[in-house]
């Protein structure tokens, strides 16, 4: 056996300096990697032979990525080139479409655990030439701003006097001064500015270009725009796809288009169903806990599936609850369930703020489709903020927003949102499986979650327990593992939180 490192994340500066210290040094490029690697499949040389000679001459190996990618449609290669960028002064808006693709890598600046300084993006469909509009936009990220460095001191002066033994520890004192800032944030911008690591393959930036090409904000096309200019002349080779295809261009207004006139001729004095704002399950899988069981059971014992869910379903409930407790007796909170819990799925619909959102979108794994924010939909205001008598001015400041929000979007409609706040709330439609949802839960359900998405977790938990009562015996937060093993073993897992 022989396992070597090929390569690993090198910051440009120090390639920068290589190559200018070296002139015979080739061009440093991670296309060397993909052509080389892409040759294994059909090559009986070794691995590090192909790397040598990719290396030699990044002309050939270019050659070979273009004729693999695009005449053979082996698209995988370019996942094998892979980028970091560090994207900064961006919105909190286009964090978000920064942040929506499934298999790339994120760091951002968290509002939670950072003060800002009030800095913001005035997007550039607002000209400069319209001051009205200009100075409507500036002067209310203005007041927002003010609000958030008032509340945030008030905020910690209240969470100061609580928590006195925590602030004692010079730690603990970071971390209650991070729940004031984590509550002063709801009342920040969309348009606050914040900065993010990205860790991107290849292949995935591909997909973000033409994502990025088609968005309605200014902003986000300039993001890809930027983006495009730092990877093309490095590999030229593996990004040959960058602008969106005819259907994906024409997709969502044709379809939309066409959608609306049917629902408009079918539904003409129908009222529209009311969004509820509470969660609330939409779908899910019937007999969840005999569908996982027969998994388990299909492959232990090398029967057919359909066989292993006959005798599940023959199983009375106890005997059922007997197996679970067998499959979790030695689980641990830090543990997570066998891929067959993959297989029961949950779809759920939620109206959250945009603070929630934040933190929902990173489960990544899961399929999460969002609306537009919505004045509609009102806003999640935090429960200190109504202890320390800040209310009503919050409330003030929400009104006097969704009225300029309202001018906003008569004149300037697909920058509108820019001036909401981080209280301001979406619809989202979530689907999870239940081995994603124990990740989901363990995490976000912990007492030492932030408050917003843990009162979602904590609805889904009693939601999801009723619908599947032996497969979600162990669902819980992190900090309530611990009671919930005790409950079923009468005594505590081995490792204590």
């Amino acid at each position: 056996m022989e396992i070597k490192l090929a390569g690993y994340n090198v910051e440009s500066e120090i390639l920068d300096q290589i190559t200018a210290q070296d002139n015979s040094i080739p061009r440093l490029t991670p296309e060397t990697i993909s052509a080389a690697y892409a040759r294994i499949s059909r090559s009986s040389k070794e691995i590090k032979e192909l790397r040598k000679e990719a290396r030699e001459d990044v002309q050939k190996a270019r050659q070979s990525n273009q004729r693999i990618i695009f005449e053979m449609s082996h698209h995988s290669v370019a996942e094998h080139a892979v980028f970091n960028f560090d994207i900064i002064g961006v919105s909190r808006l286009a964090l978000e479409e920064i942040e929506k693709f499934r298999l790339v890598s994120y760091t951002e600046k968290s509002q939670r655990y950072v003060t800002l300084d009030g800095d913001f993006t005035i997007p550039e469909e607002i000209p400069s030439n319209d001051s009205h509009y200009r100075s409507l936009f500036i002067n209310t990220v203005e007041i927002q701003n003010q609000f958030y460095k008032k509340a945030f001191l008030k905020l910690k002066e209240y969470l100061f006097d609580q928590y006195p033994q925590k602030i004692a520890n010079k730690s603990e004192k970071k971390v209650v001064e991070g729940w004031a800032k984590e509550d002063a944030r709801y009342i920040l911008s969309l348009a606050t500015q914040g900065q993010v690591g990205v860790t991107i393959n290849a292949r995935n930036l591909e997909h973000l270009f033409r994502r990025f090409t088609l968005s309605s904000r200014a902003e986000v096309r300039e993001i890809g725009k930027l983006l495009f200019q730092r990877v093309e002349k490095i590999t030229p080779s593996l990004i040959l796809f960058p602008t969106p295809s005819r259907f994906v261009a024409s997709l969502s207004e044709s379809f939309t288009k066409k959608l609306n006139t049917f629902y408009s001729q079918k539904n003409k004095d129908q009222e529209s169903t009311p969004i509820p704002l509470e969660p609330q399950i939409l779908s899910y899988t019937q007999n969840a806990d005999d569908i996982i069981l027969a998994s388990l059971f299909a492959f232990s014992n090398q029967i057919h599936y359909s066989q292993a869910l006959d005798f599940v379903g023959s199983l009375n409930f106890e005997e059922k609850k007997s197996l679970y407790i067998e499959l979790f007796r030695f689980m641990e909170f830090f543990d997570a369930p066998p891929r067959d819990f993959e297989f029961p799925q949950i779809t759920f619909q939620a109206v959250i703020s945009a603070s929630n959102f934040a933190q929902l979108k990173r489960h990544r794994i899961a399929t999460l489709i969002s609306g537009d924010y919505d004045t509609a939909f009102g806003n999640i205001i935090p429960p200190n903020i109504k202890i320390i008598g800040m209310e009503d001015e919050f409330n003030h400041i929400i009104t006097e927003t969704n009225a300029v929000y309202r001018q906003i979007k008569e004149k300037y409609p697909q920058v509108a949102d820019y001036i909401l706040t981080n209280s301001h709330c979406r619809r989202v439609i979530m689907k999870m499986n239940l081995r994603e949802m124990y990740h989901f839960i363990r995490l976000r359900a912990d007492a030492h979650a932030q408050w917003d998405i843990r009162n979602l977790a904590s609805n889904l938990l009693e939601k999801t327990r009723e619908i599947m009562p032996l497969s979600t015996l162990l669902l819980s937060g992190k900090s309530q593992f611990v009671e919930q093993f005790e409950q079923i073993y009468n005594q505590k897992p081995n490792f204590l939180i």
